[in-house]
């Protein structure tokens, strides 16, 4: 159909006009891009490259190396030793399955590693590296190094991990290191970033846990250049943490090694002081455990060993045990009423084998009796009723005083884990505590150490250090950090008087050195380093009024459980004392015939800083003194053979 020139024209004027508003429409959004990648790649250029580069560039955290630990004379007790491990990165492995299972081929791994690897891989991000296998051995090392091409994502690497070369022998002292846990961060209110990092290790328990404020130390730091999905494509600069503090215990490892080789097989506690400088030389208890067990994660076999153990192997009995003093706690009673006034040493009392108190009989170990008895005899035959008959006089009030005095019921400031206060009752605490009145009859249990009356092994060296010296000796495990000399222990005089304390000195003299003395077998024959001691026993059960007619049943006739403790406190050399020592060995029977010669045994090893000489001994004990350290010696190689055996 033929168009006329007019309408031609009317439909090419609306085309031009339309051509001109389009064409003016896009001008004006290209003019708006123009000028907004002008503004951003020309004004805010700065702002973005700023935004780009913290997109570009991570920092990582470099975990810094941990305090090592050393003994009083610089032998090793916690070091960093390298770890070789085996790591995965899922983002790189691809089927991550797969690649676990052509690993195995080549590595055996641990099952519950596995488990635990899987179950952090879950929850971490693709990009983070998890340890598959640790403590592999170089062998293992290079077959995964040679193999690497078929294993995506797998990569061997070297890195620092705990090591307690002593094994169990300090395993209650230094504690143990482990991989943070959720609940360790959970204790912590403001967890730093470097906790998060997989594997961490922190102080769990003892001297780790307590001092992982100076052993930790400082992360580092490392900028690095990741890709879109974070993996790492190169290092740009690394600033170095602050490795943590060394640390210079009190203890000697090898008296440490020989305390706990005594101790054997026996549940038992040993802690040996330095009466001039309050040093811990040796604080054992057995049995013990192997702390590398734990580093890496323990098994659910070996835990359960531990745990179901009845002699409580993971309890740290030198500290966290506290048990009834028993008659070593005979020199607190007799001190506080020498100070009181209230007795002269000289002073007797009559012991028919009992003391009627209240209606009730209270019975002396020796069911004739003693006779007339002083302070000394008391001490020396260990008399229940001298005790008896001199805490009704002075009250229970002055023996808990005297008892804090001289170091029991109060907690010592160590870093060890669970480290006990005890417990040195007065009318006061009852009342507090129990809601009921202080009783006659709880003074005269309180008086030889039983009833309410409770002290670790720690206490009762101390009260023996503070008995022998005169000074308020207090326990120091620490000896330098980073070369840095901590604090002494000596401690100032306690105000006691001389002459009293002097008698009690006497007494304790002759318990070892007495033919009347309870202690008498275990004595010292070198007269430079002769004892003073104390027996105890401690009862855990009660004695009923029919058997104590019938005979009181012997120990070895009852259930392990149910014997008495046997306790033994001793220091030495008598005239200028050196060291003191105490001994608690549970359900031991009696302490004269379990704990002392036991401490004997642990004061002559620290005096001749090594295995002692035959001489030293009672002749009559020295066959078997000399069978014992060869035993030992086989046993336990670290310990010296008896003096002619010697090159």
């Amino acid at each position: 159909m033929k168009r006329n020139p007019k309408e031609l024209d009317s439909i090419h004027r609306k085309l031009t006009r339309r051509t001109l508003i389009l064409g003016a429409a896009q001008l004006g959004v290209v003019g708006t891009l123009g000028m907004r990648m002008r503004y951003m790649q020309v004004e805010q250029a700065d702002q973005f490259r700023l935004l780009a580069e913290e997109n570009r560039i991570n920092i990582r955290l470099i975990p810094p190396a941990r305090g090592e630990l050393f003994d009083r004379n610089g032998k090793v007790i916690a070091q960093n030793s390298p770890s070789y491990r085996i790591i995965i990165v899922r983002e790189d492995a691809g089927d991550v399955e797969k690649v676990i299972a052509d690993l195995s081929r080549l590595v055996k791994l641990d099952e519950e590693d596995l488990n635990r690897a899987m179950t952090e891989m879950r929850r971490s991000p693709p990009f983070l590296p998890i340890t598959l296998a640790d403590q592999v051995t170089w062998n293992e090392i290079s077959k995964v190094a040679v193999n690497a091409p078929a294993l995506p994502g797998i990569t061997p690497e070297v890195g620092l991990t705990r090591d307690y070369p002593q094994g169990a022998d300090l395993a209650h002292v230094v504690g143990y290191v482990g991989p943070v846990s959720d609940y360790d961060l959970g204790q912590i209110a403001d967890p730093e970033p470097v906790l998060r990092i997989p594997r961490f290790q922190i102080g769990k328990v003892g001297l780790e846990a307590k001092r992982e404020d100076v052993l930790r130390g400082k992360a580092g730091a490392k900028r690095v250049e990741v890709n879109a999905t974070g993996r790492i494509m190169r290092e740009l600069d690394r600033r170095e943490g602050q490795s943590g503090a060394d640390l210079q215990l009190s203890v000697d490892a090898d008296l440490q090694g020989y305390v706990q080789a005594r101790l054997g097989s026996e549940s038992a506690a040993a802690v040996i002081i330095d009466c001039e400088t309050g040093d811990l030389r040796a604080i054992c208890s057995s049995p013990s455990f192997d702390p590398n067990l734990f580093v890496r994660g323990i098994s659910v076999a070996d835990y359960r060993g531990l745990t179901t153990n009845p002699y409580r192997p993971l309890a740290n009995k030198s500290v966290q045990g506290t048990y009834p003093p028993g008659s070593t706690f005979k020199m607190v009673t007799g001190l506080a009423a020498l100070e009181a006034g209230l007795i002269g040493a000289g002073d007797t009392v009559w012991c028919p084998g009992y003391l009627e108190v209240s209606g009730r009989r209270f019975h002396c170990w020796k069911r004739g009796g003693h006779g007339h008895v002083n302070l000394n005899a008391s001490l020396k035959r260990s008399c229940d009723v001298y005790y008896y008959d001199v805490a009704l006089k002075v009250g229970i009030d002055k023996i808990s005083e005297m008892a804090k005095r001289l170091g029991l019921g109060v907690r010592h400031d160590l870093p060890m884990s669970a480290v006990a206060e005890g417990l040195a009752p007065d009318r006061a605490w009852k009342q507090r505590v129990h809601d009921d009145v202080w009783r006659v009859g709880d003074t005269a249990n309180s008086s030889i150490g039983q009833g309410f009356m409770l002290a670790s092994p720690l206490q009762l060296a101390v009260m023996s250090a503070r008995i022998a010296t005169g000074r308020a000796v207090t326990p120091r495990l620490v000896k330098s950090i980073n070369g840095v000399e901590q604090p002494s222990g000596a401690g100032d005089p306690m105000g006691l008087n001389e002459n009293n304390l002097r008698q009690v000195r006497r007494g304790m003299y002759d318990v070892s050195n007495d033919r009347r003395g309870t202690a008498y077998r275990s004595r010292i024959i070198a007269e430079e380093f002769r004892m003073a001691g104390k027996t105890g026993t401690s009862q855990v059960r009660n004695i009923t009024k029919a058997e104590r007619a019938a005979g009181v049943i012997n120990n070895r006739d009852l259930p392990w459980e149910r014997r008495d403790h046997a306790l033994f406190v001793c220091f030495a050399p008598f005239d200028k004392p050196k060291y003191a020592v105490s001994v608690v060995v549970e359900h031991g029977g009696g302490g004269s015939t379990a704990a002392a010669p036991i401490a004997r045994d642990l004061l002559l090893q620290a005096l001749y800083d090594g295995t002692p000489p035959l001489t030293a001994y009672p002749k009559g004990d020295r066959g078997k003194i000399r069978a014992q350290q060869e035993q030992l010696h086989r046993d336990y190689p670290g310990i010296a053979a008896p003096a002619s055996d010697r090159a």
